[in-house]
């Protein structure tokens, strides 16, 4: 009995030390997320927030979302928010959002309308200088009925919470120590440190940093970061302060290094990019050290990152930019070491990191390619000017069906090229909304490229399998040319939110993006896209492979297939009639991605001079051979004289 009494004693004891080891764990930050379902009429967002500990409750019904509690250490606000309201545009009865709480820095936000472009943050609670208790740990309190209006589809960091509309979710929560909510899990002590942020200087209690004395004899030194739980072990940052620090301070010998780890405040801002989770700042008292003899060294040993996600050592000046994180690449230097080493020359002292590149895809290479490309372009609209008004002149003298093809496909790329040569000035100069116009445009122009392509395709194979039926009439073939492409450009602007302006990001300056008119970078034109152009695309090229193959069939056998220049230019110039030059858009990829991507733009940029070399070239032909070369109208068979009047045209 005694020994059954002490064996139910040690379990108990064991699960009580395993209950208050789970629970010694304290949250450095909360998230709630939900939908807000409201009516039409004008909406509002009040705010009741006071010093204390006791938690927090947000609700809401037709009109307005209510943040109300006790949370903050030293934050009190209360008032009614409608302007921030009335500027997003909110499309429906139901608008997201998601409210953010950091107990360390004492702040609170608000981002409502996160999924789109357009929505807003607020910050409720500027961050501020914490001391004593944190108040974190928010727990389910009461649960509020159903409504038909209020928030909905809740969400707690990652854990869902139910789809069903409440009233009202409200959270009790347990006041801290701040540096024990710093502290816990690591032995290391915390040392608080100034920040220059936008509320001013604020204390950052989890900061940690390290003194570094510069003797007489200063020949540098290494200064790595502590590991703190809840950091990946292999995120670490050393600092090599180098012998020519000693020289540029003047009047004082200490250099400071703090280390700052997953602070949302240096993310402020960036959405298609992100920091490390390390943040290293340099300073020396009283003194702005600037180009420095030898860079200072920071390596950063961080998770891996994919060779497609460039990475860039940035700095902030906080005396240049104090209201705002504003990372640049000035003054520093990348060296990649691999996927989880980064290595930072910089020549200055502030706050240093490594800003990882998310999205957009960044492009190699993006000078020499807008290069080519607009070079290719003003050739090609050159081009297809001569080659517009030599088709004139022929159509005078010649009855040919495929001359109003070949005029429509020339025009269409006239336009194309002349847009798309415009497109980076007109995106810089006008604007948003000069963009929206010139997006639409381009969109359209290069529909109606596709189209007249695919009439080529059509015609050949109308002209190869039926010889006996006359083709259709010139403006049918310009009604699916010019009328057709215009009916989705049409529908997806009325839709909105397509067309406007697009940042095309160089991998070798990820802050300098290059600007034209095209389709936004949002989920709904990135759908746009694919539906219009890649389909149509694919299409176009799978097809056009085809008839080629087929033509290919029917004139190899003929004596002046044995011309080689003859055979190259009938094939080039078919290869552009039916738009497979386009078919190296889908090759991007792998090792010979960097050489699919010239060669792509070249061949499609100059596409307008290449079509009227093939042009002037077989129709000169045509006049040393007296008619008898491929492209010719010599008689012969009824297929062999369509042929050849194909290829003639």
């Amino acid at each position: 009995m005694e020994l059954r009494l002490r064996d139910n004693l040690r379990v108990m004891f064991i699960l009580i030390i395993l209950l208050s080891t789970g629970s010694g764990e304290n949250d450095e930050d909360w998230k709630f997320c939900g939908v807000w379902r409201h009516g039409n009429g004008p909406l509002s967002l009040k705010v009741n927030l006071s010093p204390g500990c006791s938690g927090i409750s947000i609700s809401a019904d037709q009109s307005s979302l209510s943040i109300d509690g006790k949370i903050t250490a030293q934050c009190r606000r209360s008032e009614v928010i409608i302007d921030p309201l009335k500027r997003l545009r909110l499309d429906s009865e139901e608008t997201p959002f998601c409210l953010y709480w950091e107990p360390l820095m004492d702040q609170l936000k608000l981002q409502i309308n996160h999924k789109k472009e357009d929505g807003k943050n607020l910050t409720l609670c500027w961050p501020a200088s914490v001391r004593g208790p944190c108040c974190t740990d928010l727990s389910d309190g009461l649960t509020a009925p159903e409504t038909p209006y209020g928030i909905m589809n809740g969400t707690i960091k990652t854990d869902f919470i139910t789809h069903k509309i409440r009233a009202a979710y409200k959270y009790v929560a347990d006041s801290i120590n701040c540096s024990a909510l710093c502290d816990q899990g690591s032995k290391q002590g915390s040392t608080q440190v100034h920040m220059n942020v936008a509320a001013g200087n604020i204390e950052h209690p989890c900061a940690r940093s390290s003194v570094v004395e510069m003797e007489k004899d200063f020949r540098g030194a290494n200064v790595t970061s502590p590991v703190t739980k809840g950091i990946s072990a292999e995120s670490t940052a050393t600092v090599h302060l180098p012998s020519a620090l000693k020289e540029a301070a003047k009047n004082t010998t200490k250099v400071v290094c703090t280390f700052y780890k997953n602070n949302s405040l240096f993310q402020e801002g960036h959405k298609k990019d992100r920091i490390l989770d390390d943040v290293v700042e340099i300073t020396v008292e009283n003194e702005i050290i600037k180009d420095l003899r030898q860079p200072i060294k920071i390596d950063f040993h961080h998770n891996a990152i994919p060779e497609k996600h460039p990475r860039k050592c940035v700095s902030w000046d906080t005396r240049k930019d104090p209201l705002q994180v504003n990372w640049l690449v000035d003054g520093c230097e990348t060296i990649p070491r691999g996927e989880k080493d980064t290595e930072c020359l910089c020549n200055h002292l502030t706050y240093f990191t490594v800003l990882v590149q998310i999205e957009p895809r960044p492009v190699r290479h993006l000078l020499a390619l807008t290069t080519i490309t607009s070079l290719g372009c003003a050739v090609s609209v050159i081009s297809c000017v001569a080659l517009i008004i030599y088709l004139c002149r022929k159509s005078r003298r010649s009855k040919e069906q495929s001359i109003p093809i070949h005029f429509g496909l020339a025009v269409s790329l006239a336009f194309l090229n002349l847009l798309f040569f415009f497109t980076g000035v007109l995106a810089n100069t006008g604007g948003e909304s000069v963009c929206v116009w010139v997006g639409a445009g381009l969109h359209y122009t290069l529909l109606s490229s596709f189209s007249w392509m695919g009439i080529e395709i059509f015609h050949t194979f109308w002209l190869v399998y039926m010889v006996f039926i006359p083709s259709p009439k010139p403006y049918v073939w310009s009604l699916f040319g010019f009328v057709l492409p215009a009916v989705p450009v049409i529908i997806l602007a009325a839709v909105g939110d397509i067309y406007g302006l697009k940042k095309v990001v160089p991998s070798d300056d990820i802050h300098n993006p290059y600007l034209m008119c095209w389709m936004k970078d949002d989920p709904k034109a990135l759908l746009a896209h694919y539906f219009t152009n890649m389909t149509i695309l694919a299409l176009l090229v799978s097809s056009g492979i085809v008839m080629l193959f087929l033509v290919y069939r029917k004139i190899r056998t003929r004596d002046e297939w044995k011309q080689n220049r003859v055979a190259f230019l009938s094939i080039w110039g078919l290869s552009c009639l039916f738009g497979t030059t386009w078919g190296l858009t889908f090759l991007d990829f792998g090792p010979l991605s960097d050489f699919v991507l010239f060669l792509s733009c070249i061949i499609n940029s100059f596409q307008g001079f290449f079509l009227m070399l093939r042009f002037y070239m077989l129709d000169w032909m045509r006049k040393q051979t007296g008619g008898s070369s491929l492209g010719s109208s010599s008689t012969g068979s009824t297929r062999q004289h369509m042929l050849q009047t194909q290829e003639k045209s």
